[in-house]
């Protein structure tokens, strides 16, 4: 079976790959890397082309496609992604100040520490 050959897996599979790509393609990712990309996730979740035999039922997963377009993963941070991009970086710039203020303070026990 040549590369790139996808007689083998099955029709779901084959319809999972084509929203996956439309999904992309939606987002203004090329066709071809659409694809490959779309294939990929298959791939990922469902371990590749349909296959027979006894022990094959493996649970399916399919957090890779939830997880695409989501700043944060598969869950939370939507309130963050949903604030304008000044509010975040507000809140990145006082979270940076609070490590720096608490790294001296940490850093000024220490010195004291060794005096001793």
């Amino acid at each position: 079976m040549p590369r790139g050959d996808k007689s083998s897996y099955t029709d779901k599979q084959k319809r999972q790959a084509e929203h996956i790509e439309e999904g992309y393609e939606h987002r203004g990712v090329g066709r071809n890397e659409a694809e490959r990309r779309a294939w990929a996730t298959v791939n990922k979740e469902t371990g590749g082309g349909k296959k027979r035999g006894s022990g094959r039922g493996v649970p399916t997963s399919n957090i890779s496609s939830k997880r695409g377009g989501r700043i944060g993963g598969p869950r939370g941070s939507k309130a963050s992604a949903s604030r304008p991009a000044a509010a975040r970086s507000r809140s990145a710039k006082k979270a940076a100040a609070t490590r720096k203020r608490q790294a001296t303070k940490r850093s000024g026990t220490r010195k004291a520490a060794r005096k001793k």
